[in-house]
Order: structure tokens, then sequence, then C-alpha cells
């Protein structure tokens, strides 16, 4: 059973979406503006965000960019805005999904699995025994531990959401490998959506920006990314 804040101001969306969570086993825990919302992630933090973009007392991607300071709670945003640059704005904030108004509850149930499932495998404990995998590029080694899902950088750790860790680690795995946008999203994230080539292009933006070189990943035009790291025996 997940713990999950349930961040929507409008009455009966919120009431439905709270319902299904709950057939669903879940905890949810509702609140109808921002206000409150750190307070009581503080006090026991949830295990997911389900959050509306446009609220009484404030926009939702900002205040997810705060949220992300202080938790690394997986964050799906529920909104009415379709326009790309608002998709690419949501996980440019940190967001793990993005779910656009109006949308069915056994979509949004089986997208809230998706995520929990990243969740759990990427916030697993490390057990003394793994070893993780590496990866070289101009003197600097990255390390992929699978169970713990951190990433480590010249021996700083890396913070990524859980969808960036998937798809960093699918492209690593694939190592000199071309691999098509929707080939990545459908691998990595479980689903393909609308607008697929720039939710993965925004994750690979904020990745490489994380990794602090762009050279980790190379674009491959027309076809789509290659990893060009090189592994370390």
């Amino acid at each position: 059973m997940a713990r999950i804040f349930v961040i929507e101001d409008n009455d009966g969306l919120r009431e439905t979406v709270t319902s299904y969570l709950e057939l669903e086993d879940h905890h949810p825990v509702a609140f109808a503006r921002l206000a409150g919302v750190e307070q009581a992630a503080a006090m026991q933090q949830p295990d997911l965000l389900l959050l509306d973009v446009m609220l009484p007392d404030g926009d939702g991607f900002r205040f997810a960019r705060t949220y992300r300071r202080r938790f690394n709670t997986p964050i799906i945003f529920l909104t009415a805005r379709t326009a790309e640059s608002d998709r690419i704005t949501g996980f440019e904030v940190g967001g793990d999904d993005y779910v656009v108004k109006p949308f069915s509850m056994k979509e949004l149930m089986l997208r809230v699995r998706a995520v929990l499932a990243r969740s759990t495998a990427a916030t697993a404990s490390a057990t003394g025994g793994e070893h993780p995998d590496r990866w070289s590029l101009g003197g600097a080694v990255l390390a992929l531990e699978e169970q713990s899902h951190r990433a480590d950088l010249a021996g700083a750790l890396v913070d990524l959401t859980a969808a960036e860790w998937r798809i960093l680690r699918y492209l690593a795995e694939n190592a000199g490998v071309v691999l098509s946008r929707e080939r990545i999203l459908g691998a990595s994230l479980d689903y393909i959506t609308d607008g697929s080539a720039r939710t993965v292009d925004t994750h690979v933006k904020n990745i490489r920006a994380k990794l602090g070189d762009p050279g980790w990943i190379e674009t491959v035009r027309g076809f789509g990314y290659r990893f060009a790291g090189q592994v370390v025996p």
C-alpha cells in the first residue's frame, strides 16, 4: 500500500481519484490546494504525488521544482494543459509522468502502478554484495547499481529521477547502439504517449545536464540516441 498525496482543486475529480486509489489498496491524502502539502510531507513523506498544475494558490510546476529540492517523491502531473511546451516543462521540473485531462481512471491507475514500481526499485537499499556496472568516457567513470538504482559519476552521486535512471540504464546497457526515441520510452517507462519523442528529448536533456558532459549520450539525427561510454571490465 502506497501513501499518495492527491493535490487537485476540483472536488469531484479529487474524490473520484481518491476512491479509485483506495480500491487499489493505497492510502490517499487529499489536498484542494498547495498549502500544507510540504508540511505534511515533512511529517510523513508520501510515495507519490498526483499534482494538478493550475491550483488556486499557486502553479504546480513551480511548486514541484521547489518540492523536489527537499523530497525525492515521484510526481505525476494531472492537468488540462495540452501544449507540448507544458509537457516538456513538467518533465524539466522533475515530473515522472504527465496525464492530460480528461483521462480514464483505469489509465491513471496503470500509470500510478508503473511509477510506483519504478520508484520502489529506485529507492531499494543497496546490499553489501552488489557490484555496479561501470562505463568510462574521457577519463570519468560512471557507475550504475541495478539493485539500489544509484548513479555515481567520478565518486559523486548523480541525483536522477526514477525515469531518468531507467533511461540512462537502458542506453548504457546498449552502449554503441542507436536507439529510437520510441524504443527508449517503451523499454524504459513501459508505455508510449502522445509527444513521446519530445518526452525522451527532455529526459535526455536533463540527464546530460546532471552528468555534466553531453558527450555521454550522442544524438544521431533522424534516428535517436546512442550511449558513448565504454564498458569498464
